[in-house]
């Protein structure tokens, strides 16, 4: 009958005579398991038997480790990034408000509060109307120029100011145009002003057709 495979005897016949019977031998003779698979070489990152790196290598080395590496060298400024540029500064984020000449005024006014709202000192924003003045310059221009501009100066508070006066505005980080009404030069004498003195942002409240207009023109 044959034998069973899982039986040891075929495995210590298969292996052939004992150098000393089993009482006398301090150690069994490793003997080859059927079928044994070869061990895995090292993968990268994992412990395993250090080899010796090709002739190539230690020669690279070698020569390395004779020729001193200088320190970092901080990289040359480059040629075509002038230090003018540098200095030009951004211009500023266009954001439209749409708004009738009737609600240009309006529009602003709510535009202002919520950058205040956001955090905005009022010293940063500028105000520029089209059309008829805004009630605080109507009012602050009925003592003379002097104190009004003293209070431009200042610049402490939202300062409003109307295109033909634009120019002797100074630049805040944010300026405010009201297309509500006046003439298209008036329109375009402001937004000229503002987009020049607008530090980050430019907004601007009134019709899209005539602002597109007025932008196409040049400004």
């Amino acid at each position: 009958m044959p034998l069973i495979p899982e039986e040891p005897q075929i495995h210590e016949k298969a292996q052939g005579p004992r150098a000393t019977p089993a009482s006398g031998r301090t150690a069994s003779t490793p003997r080859p398991v059927p079928g044994p698979r070869p061990a895995a070489p090292p993968r990268p990152g994992r412990p395993g038997p250090v080899r010796p790196a090709p002739p190539v290598q230690r020669a690279s080395r070698e020569t390395a480790a004779a020729k001193p590496v200088p320190a970092a060298v901080p990289a040359p400024a480059s040629p075509a990034a002038p230090a003018s540029a540098a200095a030009t500064p951004a211009a500023p984020q266009i954001q439209l408000i749409p708004a009738t000449p009737d609600g240009a005024l309006d529009a602003a006014e709510e535009a202002v509060d919520l950058l205040l709202d956001s955090g905005r000192t009022p010293g940063d924003v500028l105000v520029i109307t089209t059309g008829d003045p805004h009630p605080w310059a109507a009012h602050e221009l009925s003592f003379g120029d002097a104190a009004y501009w003293a209070q431009h100066d200042a610049g402490d508070d939202v300062f409003y100011a109307d295109a033909a006066l634009a120019d002797r505005a100074a630049s805040r980080a944010v300026v405010v145009v009201a297309l509500n009404g006046g003439p298209e030069a008036a329109a375009v004498t402001a937004l000229a002003a503002a987009h020049s003195r607008a530090g980050a942002l430019l907004i601007v409240c009134g019709d899209p057709q005539r602002i597109n207009s007025v932008l196409g023109a040049g400004v």
